[in-house]
């Protein structure tokens, strides 16, 4: 069921971006020298999806790159309540295995 629903949103996005690259394929120059606008020297004729689609997938790195070292702080608390809950497991492994069964309370349900 899951398959089918991701099928359902990304079969729509795949020929929505098909049909948009069939569009905008046009060239387009870009150019990467900010000092000659006339001839610069670096400037490449590529079509327009590309330069679309180039622009929202390092959109997508930024932001995820961006989301990721603001989570930081929460990675860092998972892995420190981890290990405490750890070194509290093997502790309370040490101390039932070091205390005989017949001195423990019997535990109830709380129906007597």
């Amino acid at each position: 069921m899951k398959a089918f629903f991701k099928a359902l949103v990304l079969v729509p996005i795949a020929l929505l971006i098909v049909l948009f690259s069939i569009a905008n394929r046009g060239p387009v120059r870009i150019s990467l020298d900010p000092f000659s606008r006339d001839l610069p020297t670096l400037s490449y004729e590529i079509p327009l999806f590309l330069v679309v689609l180039a622009a929202i997938f390092l959109g997508v790195l930024v932001g995820g790159l961006a989301s990721w070292l603001a989570q930081g702080k929460h990675r860092k608390a998972a892995r420190r309540s981890r290990r405490e809950v750890e070194v509290l497991r093997s502790e309370t492994q040490a101390l039932r295995s070091a205390v005989p069964d017949s001195a423990l309370p019997a535990l109830t349900d709380g129906r007597n």
